[in-house]
């Protein structure tokens, strides 16, 4: 039985620069709970329920919802987030190989008899690599069983890809397919928050349950604000159109270049395997104004450091040019 409830305070018991406690106890608002009912009818889904960040939607979902009959697949190049809130669950979990299908049912035809339910657990878009999960397969798996759920982290998908940003589950027409979606905003949005779409009764557990929601302080209103501006600039906006073209040319410039991981989302690793390597090519790309980031380990695993590009819609084909030059004459 589910027993708190979320009450919207009068607005006189808040103030311009914070919300002033939790959801449960005087945090929550009208404008929160109407900015939830936006996005998840944005985003196709039944509820929707705002987070402080993505690791906080992350670990909040995944230490609360499956219980220690469960049991949890994950990529294993997963987020920290993900993996921070799996280890925090009672459920027992098993990573696969990353993206590797055949890996990921082995795992489940070893272990389905022994768990009531099983959560498989991905990234649509990988914040490293920059390549994309094989969701329609995934799905497919998930229908052979009623105790199957996928739970998909969205985070660099959002504002990307699909009709007016949605997503990649989206643009793949899999959003009423999965148990669970994660929308970051701290990326394409340019904002700050997290948003976990799903049914109601999805909502409700997590409201009751969800130690990172219920333990911490509302969002303030300007960042409620912020959050549904950057969804009205998703519709209204040409860019993502311009990002897709960028993303294109960088791709045909790159695609036969063995030090590229293939990805065409806005993310595009060149890999060195060095850390050493990965900085003093950060400095020299910083010299010709070009921003790029050096990702050494262990962030990502050893041998595998790189510097990371991530594509904006405003970058022009000569900047890219720049870029590839620098990588080019190494």
């Amino acid at each position: 039985m589910l027993n708190a409830k979320l009450r919207s305070t009068n607005d006189e018991s808040r103030t311009n620069f914070g919300s002033t406690g939790s959801r449960l106890i005087s945090g929550n608002s009208e404008a929160i709970e109407d900015a939830e009912k936006n996005i998840a009818l944005f985003h196709h889904a039944q509820s929707a329920l705002i987070f402080n960040s993505g690791y906080d939607a992350n670990v909040g979902l995944l230490s609360s919802v499956p219980q220690k009959n469960d049991l949890i697949l994950f990529d294993e190049l997963s987020h920290a987030s993900l993996y921070d809130g799996i280890r925090l669950s009672y459920a027992k979990h098993y990573k696969f190989k990353h993206n590797n299908v055949k890996s990921l049912t082995e795992l489940i035809a070893r272990h389905k008899k022994e768990y009531d339910s099983i959560y498989i657990v991905v990234e649509s878009v990988y914040s490293m690599d920059g390549d994309t999960a094989p969701l329609l397969e995934l799905i497919d798996i998930c229908k052979l069983s009623k105790n199957i759920f996928l739970i998909v982290d969205e985070a660099h998908a959002i504002g990307v890809f699909g009709k007016n940003g949605r997503g990649l589950c989206s643009a793949l027409d899999i959003e009423k397919d999965c148990f669970a979606r994660i929308y970051t905003y701290g990326k394409a949005m340019g904002c700050h928050g997290a948003a976990i779409v799903g049914n109601e009764t999805l909502r409700d557990y997590l409201i009751n349950f969800s130690r990172s929601f219920i333990y911490t302080t509302a969002l303030p209103d300007h960042s409620i604000n912020a959050i549904l501006t950057a969804y009205k600039l998703l519709i209204e906006t040409d860019q993502r159109e311009m990002l897709q073209e960028n993303i294109g040319y960088f791709y045909s410039k790159t695609n036969s270049n063995t030090k590229f991981i293939k990805s065409q989302s806005a993310i595009h690793s060149f890999v060195v395997g060095r850390n050493e390597l990965a900085d003093e090519l950060e400095k020299l790309l910083a010299q010709k104004n070009i921003y790029a980031k050096a990702i050494k380990s262990p962030t990502v695993k050893e041998g595998t450091e790189r510097v990371r590009f991530c594509l904006h819609a405003f970058n022009t084909k000569e900047e890219i040019d720049l870029s590839l030059s620098v990588m080019n004459g190494l």
